[in-house]
């Protein structure tokens, strides 16, 4: 609603105090947001989404199934669940483990925010047009008049309107680097090695991502790496149905409630995570959400 963005995301304060309250929403929300953006993944007819704004965690759940992602300058894409105690979702472990390299590693522990340049190199969006574009899209689609292969018709129009490469996209000079330090077997290592190592001249980027980390949800993190690396191997299926296992137990047992609690309601921005750090946490804890996959 608005004009800030597409969707910034769930309403997670309500998911707090529903599991504060010892009701059910934050139970039931999860499959009815799953079964959406799983069918927007199958749907038949040709879906185009606009990713102007702000798309942020369940707005790149509802984006990712759709056949044409649209970006503009002012688009600003993400999941950053790591960053409240919680792990990216909605199809995250499908969407980031399929970008070439562990560009997706990347953005799914760092929890990072990328603009429409790299949104285009990692294969998260299709399509650029300038906001001011998105007048005269608005005009073709009414006027568009749609023959046996609608997929093709719409592709027509984005194409007399926008483009699908820019250039000067920062991921793709740190692509090595991302590589390099993100296939590291665990956070630990990952931190370790990004202040201890240079690779060409990303060193700053390489202390600046370490402290990002550092700040992060250390569970939230080591879950969503061993999610990410599974996700790799299964099914779209098996991607929403290991989500919702890891969902369920989440609430209990992850850091989401105290970072909706550091963040958004007594906006302190000192969270509390259990552990606190990367070095306490035990892999056993980690490896306790998946059992029963």
């Amino acid at each position: 609603e608005g004009p800030k963005g597409f969707c910034a995301g769930g309403d997670i304060r309500s998911l707090h105090d529903s599991f504060k309250a010892g009701e059910t929403l934050h139970e039931t929300f999860f499959v009815e947001e799953y079964a959406l953006d799983l069918a927007i993944h199958r749907y038949r007819k040709p879906v185009l989404v606009l990713m102007d704004g702000f798309t942020l965690g369940g707005g790149m759940g509802l984006a990712q199934g759709c056949d044409l992602r649209v970006v503009t300058e002012r688009s600003r894409l993400g999941m950053p669940e790591v960053g409240i105690g919680y792990f990216p979702d909605v199809g995250g472990s499908y969407f980031l483990s399929r970008i070439p390299g562990e560009l997706g590693t990347y953005l799914g522990v760092s929890g990072s925010q990328i603009q429409a340049a790299d949104a285009l190199y990692c294969g998260l969006a299709d399509w650029y047009l300038a906001s001011d574009q998105l007048a005269a899209l608005d005009k073709g689609l009414d006027q568009l008049h749609f023959g046996d292969q609608p997929l093709k018709d719409l592709q027509n129009l984005l194409a007399r309107l926008g483009t699908q490469v820019l250039d000067d996209a920062p991921l793709e000079k740190l692509r090595p680097v991302i590589d390099h330090f993100f296939a590291l077997p665990d956070v630990p290592a990952i931190v370790e090695q990004l202040r201890a190592v240079s690779i060409g001249d990303s060193h700053a980027w390489a202390v600046a991502t370490a402290d990002q980390l550092e700040s992060r949800s250390p569970l939230a993190m080591a879950v969503t790496l061993e999610m990410l690396r599974r996700g790799r191997h299964l099914s779209l299926d098996d991607c929403f149905a290991m989500e919702l296992h890891l969902d369920r137990q989440w609430f209990q047992h992850g850091d989401i409630i105290e970072g909706v609690r550091a963040l958004i309601i007594d906006k302190d921005k000192q969270p509390r995570w259990n552990p606190p750090t990367l070095a306490a946490l035990q892999r056993q804890r980690v490896d306790q959400f998946f059992e029963g996959l």
